[in-house]
């Protein structure tokens, strides 16, 4: 199986993505000569992970048949000093919303995505040190 993206140059520092049949802009700030037209490529690295996981967590606590009010992903990473300047740690916050959440199957939930299923905390654990953290609200 084999991804592709394809990046349309636009103008300046701003590129047309094309994922999976739907386009996003991409560009850089003024100081590197962007207009500022969309995000830059970095975090994107952030939406990958959180997205892989967040879609694993719910999709397993569906299954465990665990009912949320509400659920979000938050991840921070951080970046080095030096150049190229890239991500060397990141940290997955978990966030939930419910009555009586089961911890436990809370934290079945997110160790199964972390370590078998999100294909992205696969590649990453090889290249950076990663961390989660599990934040419960009762409603």
């Amino acid at each position: 199986m084999k991804d592709s993206i394809t990046a349309n140059w636009k103008k300046n520092m701003a590129f047309e993505v094309e994922v999976a049949g739907h386009k996003i802009m991409i560009d850089a700030t003024d100081k590197v000569g962007g207009e500022n037209k969309g995000p830059q490529p970095k975090p994107f690295m952030l939406v990958a992970l959180g997205g892989c996981t967040a879609m694993d967590v719910i999709s397993i606590l569906t299954k465990m048949r665990v009912e949320l009010d509400d659920f979000s992903v938050r991840v921070e990473g951080e970046l080095t000093e030096e150049h190229p300047k890239h991500f060397d740690k990141m940290k997955v916050i978990y966030e939930f919303t419910g009555k009586n959440l089961p911890m436990e199957k809370l934290k079945k939930a997110i160790d199964l995505s972390e370590k078998r299923y999100c294909g992205v905390s696969e590649s990453y654990r090889k290249a950076m040190e990663l961390s989660s953290e599990i934040i419960v609200h009762e409603s």
